[in-house]
């Protein structure tokens, strides 16, 4: 068994550290989420955290961690007599690769007993493995949304429910949730960035002799893991004990009715949904006082929760920086009275104050970049308010102001006799936009937004194998197939003869990413009816919607005598949102340019990924003006791409109380819906881009 990095000898991380203690303490908190750029020990840390955790005491045997004193009277293994001679084994800590199948989380049919001995049995997966331990999953973010969904339904219930291919089982299933993940890759869908309890937002560290010392420390573990685990012994040991003496001391603390006015005063101060905020922070803060050796809740125990508790819970838009106003929060727990007695002063920390390594251990898991590379969380200077023996630290406060710019992007098409260019205008608030999809069954990559066949979606049916070769198994209907046949195959007995004709494979539909691309009219008719900062509220709240359903977005804006790629096809929606911001307006509108210039990048991006298939969004008012015969110009372009397959929709943008319907007929020559600017918020009708024939791969159904 390989020698794991010791928790006391890891660097600096003081806010992770402290959370991960705070669930050994109290597993009732509900986890942890570790926010931050790769090579900083995330990984690191939490596998050393699971040496440090008690021992658990299971019925023998027992697939599904069955304490002997209260053993799960639905246990598939059961029934368990009450006080049968325990096992004493290690806190397990399971890891849930990003990759993994549903029938590995939540277990399947064991394939192996149903083909020799011609039975049902039920084969466990990780959220039995995980039970009364912890479930790590690294890069949280990139899960598929049928692992997300068994998760959040485990985390809520504490129980994993099976029903599948003829097997019906219901096991416990409760375990501290921790998470990594780089938010430079997209965010989690809100519903499980709640399941976990506390967050953590960490930063490799910019101070020489801390890096020094994590590479000295990580050197030195390379070299003899063994010998390195050894010279920390003493202070692991410390830590398992003080984490032994908080977890008896915990059901004696006490959280006072003044503790819990300003647990429920902060959480609707920051207005967070839901009372699970009010419920983890009250929680968090009777484990810090277990955690300091106090049995009383005070103010700084409910500062310090909150801050672990509510960054990730408050209401945000997706491009704002995560954290709290910690001045704010200040102001509403210093609007109570005094009323809570003075602490007593806590022992000195056992353990050292120094930290670990930026790398991963042994066993190879962690940042892939090549190196260890020290890590701290975003912490300033100890506050005088803060609890004791707590580390205090720094969150990013609220959001960055918008950045607005006066000037046309580097490159803009000249204006020559036109119409004085306008200056940059904010956007309006952004706001929960309609979701559109690409119509028909692709093969891109995984995403939130168009129906696609895919590796890891739910099974939707069986089919026999094509071309040879065979994909994932499809056992039900391999058994159902070659069940009629056994008797002519000569069989009498148990077991199952299975030709290469009964095999079938499960048919899986999840849903892809797509390629959105902006094509934005930036000409002065947009701006001349000021409706330029409504225009660019619209585009960035349908960014945001992108940027949740981890789609590659794009950009071209027209105006003046020309278009130009204002984004390139990216998967970075903040850069979007930065470009969209500094967007200027007027000249005339060369419709027909800013078309053919979004056909030319798909083409280009088919070569490069056939699979990805794209939705076109023409936010305009339909006006062409510019060259002889623009509006026809416009109309032949939109009929290129119509012809090529691609699905669009039009966002018309026109207003006043005389409309000319051009961008209507844009729509129609494009093939697409137009929907009016006021129209596209979540709340109307759903609206589903149809009837366009989308050009996929060779693997791919066509779409009528």
């Amino acid at each position: 068994m390989s020698t794991s990095y010791p928790f006391a000898a890891v660097v600096g991380m003081d806010s992770l550290r402290l959370a991960l203690l705070l669930n050994a303490v109290s597993p009732s908190v509900g986890g942890v989420l570790v926010r931050g750029e790769k090579g900083t020990a995330k990984t690191t840390t939490v596998r050393a955290l699971a040496t440090l955790l008690p021992d658990v005491v299971t019925v023998p045997d027992c697939r599904f961690s069955c304490d002997p004193a209260a053993p799960d009277p639905s246990c598939p293994d059961g029934p368990h007599e009450v006080g049968e001679a325990p096992e004493v084994r290690p806190a397990r800590m399971v890891e849930l690769p990003v990759g993994a199948s549903e029938d590995r989380l939540v277990g399947a049919l064991d394939i192996e007993r149903a083909l020799s001995e011609g039975v049902k049995a039920f084969e466990p997966g990780l959220l039995a493995a995980a039970h009364r331990g912890v479930l790590y999953v690294d890069e949280v973010n990139l899960l598929g949304d049928h692992l997300v969904d068994a998760l959040l339904d485990a985390a809520a219930t504490g129980a994993s429910y099976v029903e599948r291919e003829g097997v019906s089982v219901r096991h416990a299933s409760r375990f501290l949730l921790v998470g990594t993940m780089n938010p430079e890759e997209g965010e989690l869908r809100p519903q499980l960035l709640d399941r976990f309890g506390l967050t953590v937002e960490v930063a490799a560290s910019r101070e020489t002799e801390e890096r020094v010392e994590v590479v000295r420390r990580r050197l030195a573990y390379d070299e003899d893991p063994a010998a390195f685990a050894a010279k920390w012994a003493a202070e692991e040991d410390a830590l398992r004990e003080r984490i032994a003496a908080a977890r008896a001391l915990l059901p004696d603390v006490r959280l006072g009715d003044g503790a819990l006015r300003r647990i429920a005063a902060v959480c609707a101060g920051f207005e967070v949904d839901g009372m699970r905020a009010d419920i983890v922070t009250a929680r968090t803060a009777s484990a810090l006082a277990a955690w300091a050796g106090r049995t009383d809740v005070t103010t700084a125990d409910v500062r310090q929760a909150a801050l672990l508790s509510l960054p990730h819970r408050r209401r945000r838009n997706p491009f704002d920086a995560p954290g709290l106003d910690e001045d704010r929060l200040d102001e509403i727990l210093n609007g109570f009275e005094d009323d809570e007695p003075e602490p007593e002063p806590d022992p000195e920390p056992e353990g050292p104050d120094g930290d670990g390594p930026d790398g991963d251990g042994p066993d190879g898991g962690g940042p892939g970049d090549g190196g260890p590379d020290g890590g701290r969380p975003q912490d300033g200077p100890e506050r005088a308010d803060a609890a004791p023996d707590v580390p205090g630290q720094r969150q990013d406060s609220g959001s960055p102001a918008p950045q607005e710019g006066s000037s046309a992007p580097e490159g803009a098409p000249g204006s020559g006799g036109e119409a004085p260019e306008a200056a940059a205008v904010a956007a309006a608030d952004p706001f929960r936009a309609r979701r559109f999809d690409v119509p028909g069954l692709g093969e891109g990559a995984d995403g939130r937004r168009s129906r696609a066949l895919t590796a890891h979606g739910r099974t939707t049916g069986a089919r026999r194998p094509r071309g040879g070769a065979l994909g994932r198994l499809h056992l039900a209907a391999t058994v159902q197939a070659a069940a009629p046949h056994q008797r002519a195959r000569g069989r009498s007995g148990p077991g199952l003869v299975v030709r290469r004709d009964d095999l079938r494979e499960a048919v899986r539909e999840g849903r892809e990413g797509n390629l959105v691309l902006f094509v934005v009219d930036a000409s002065g008719s947009m701006a001349a009816r000021k409706r330029m900062s409504a225009v660019k509220g619209a585009v960035l709240s349908l960014l945001m919607d992108a940027y949740q359903r981890r789609d590659k977005i794009g950009m071209i804006t027209f105006r003046g005598s020309g278009a130009e790629v204002a984004l390139p096809p990216t998967s970075s929606v903040e850069a979007g949102a930065a470009r969209l911001e500094k967007l200027p307006t007027g000249g005339r509108t060369p419709l027909a340019a800013g078309l053919l210039q979004a056909r030319e990048v798909l083409r280009v991006e088919r070569m490069r990924d056939p699979s990805r298939r794209p939705l076109l969004v023409v936010v305009t008012d339909g006006r062409a003006t510019g060259g002889p015969e623009p509006l026809a110009r416009a109309a032949r372009a939109a009929g290129l791409l119509a012809g090529e397959g691609t699905a669009s929709v039009v966002v018309d943008c026109e207003a006043g109380p005389v409309r000319l319907g051009l961008a209507g007929e844009l729509g129609r020559a494009l093939g697409g819906p137009v929907v009016m600017l006021e129209e596209l918020r979540a709340d109307s009708v759903a609206t589903l881009v149809r009837g366009v024939r989308t050009v996929r791969n060779t693997n791919s159904r066509r779409a009528a």
